[in-house]
């Protein structure tokens, strides 16, 4: 009897922990299908935060819309990374002691902005940007199929600071009802503006900006380049003083000094060379690229269809352009890098750039998008192989943290040199000394 009861009690222990351990396991699989439990509604959390990302995108006044669409494409193919658009002032100037005063503050506020070509070795030195080579090379994605001058701007110390989102590039607009073969050379230029002038009833054979602001950097730039010469090297060298510059310095003197300019040439800044040249007043002007829709555009231009575009003139070393536009950098404080890269690399992908330009007129840095139709079709610009020599022979200004400081310098020493109060040789190893002290402190 003992041992029937004692198999009876053994037999519904048994019977319990079956029990419970089926009500245990059919537990588990409906809090797993509810997600009903703390536990489940803890780790769900958890996983949506870990796969939903929201980063902070600043930029200047965008009025065409581009930026929009590129954001909503960019959402559409990355569904866990939302994109919010943070506008900046449109002044170039504002936007840049925003972002000055935003990062030294450590701020993760902002994940990726736009960065005009002259700051990325200011904010790179300032330890305001994230080195980008590491995810460049882990996407293998290849910097030559961008225009070189474009990468050089955003490469400082050997890394790369900033990817190219648009370019701009001086450029060379003559009179195509004038102009039978525009010059290749500074020295063709000057035989051409002189013997040309008059013609078509104009009263100028070549137009520049030669005030003393940036736009002489600029011009001088593109002067020093064409003759081999540089003011900062690779290897954060300054190289002014050279056969090469003062060379340089000598033909705009010589341009600057010849009776087929405006006689007030040195208060020239894009302005003024815009209004002489849709008025038809010149033979030659060297601009932006944006010159070539007020060109073209018949309630303002005189000039209609008779405006050809070229590279820049060369001097021994070949033609160079400055190169204008924006690159794109990532907080070094952002405290979402992986989905800020990710953000960086669309809009200066294919596909990205491809938006910017058709959507909003951009210029891209991607040398294929200008064999892409949609492209061609968006600027004119765009379809002209000579712009893209235009933009292919583009240079960067001094890449330095202090570029604002050897702009200054650059300019005071050009101006005195264009206006006869120094000579090319002295303004180029006042250029050498000011910068070499400036670099120094």
């Amino acid at each position: 009897m003992k041992l029937w009861k004692s198999a009876l009690v053994s037999f519904g222990l048994l019977l319990l922990v079956l029990f419970l351990a089926a009500c245990s396991g059919g537990n588990e699989e409906t809090t797993d299908d509810s997600g009903n439990t703390d536990t489940d509604t803890e780790t769900t959390d958890e996983n949506t935060e870990e796969e939903k990302v929201t980063i902070v995108y600043a930029r200047g006044v965008d009025t065409t819309g581009a930026n929009e669409k590129l954001v909503a494409a960019f959402e559409e193919a990355h569904p866990n990374i939302d994109v919010e658009f943070r506008e900046m002032p449109a002044d170039t100037g504002q936007q840049h002691d925003q972002y000055v005063t935003a990062f030294s503050a450590q701020s993760a506020e902002i994940d990726v902005f736009d960065a005009d070509v002259i700051w990325p070795a200011e904010f790179a030195q300032a330890n305001y940007a994230l080195e980008l080579d590491r995810f460049i090379e882990a996407d293998g994605i290849n910097m030559d199929d961008y225009f070189p001058g474009a990468v050089a701007a955003g490469k400082f110390n050997g890394k790369q600071w900033a990817m190219p989102k648009f370019t701009d590039a001086g450029m060379l607009y003559y009179r195509t009802d004038i102009v039978d073969t525009p010059p290749k050379t500074w020295d063709e230029l000057i035989e051409q503006a002189s013997s040309l002038n008059g013609e078509a009833g104009t009263q100028f054979g070549y137009l520049m900006q030669a005030a003393q602001y940036e736009g002489l950097v600029c011009n001088a730039i593109e002067f020093i380049a064409s003759y081999g010469g540089q003011i900062i090297n690779e290897n954060n060298e300054v190289v002014a003083n050279s056969p090469e510059t003062v060379k340089a310095i000598k033909k705009m003197q010589e341009i600057v000094g010849s009776d087929f300019v405006p006689d007030n040439i040195l208060n020239f800044m894009e302005t003024e060379t815009e209004t002489a040249w849709i008025e038809g007043q010149a033979v030659f002007a060297r601009n932006w690229p944006y010159m070539q829709a007020s060109s073209n555009d018949t309630e303002r231009s005189k000039v209609v269809d008779n405006v050809g575009i070229t590279t820049l003139p060369a001097g021994d070393a070949g033609s160079a352009a400055t190169l204008g536009g924006w690159m794109t950098m990532i907080n070094r404080y952002s405290e979402h890098p992986e989905a800020a890269w990710e953000f960086v690399k669309f809009m200066t992908g294919a596909e990205g750039q491809k938006i910017t330009a058709t959507e909003g007129g951009s210029a891209p840095t991607l040398k294929a998008l200008y064999d892409d139709a949609e492209v061609q079709e968006a600027s004119p610009l765009f379809a002209n192989p000579e712009f893209v020599k235009v933009l292919e022979a583009a240079v960067p200004r001094p890449v330095t943290p202090i570029y604002p400081e050897i702009s200054d310098i650059l300019q005071i020493e050009l101006s005195k040199a264009l206006t006869g109060d120094q000579t090319a040789e002295d303004a180029a190893a006042n250029i050498q000394t000011k910068i070499e002290e400036a670099m120094s402190e």
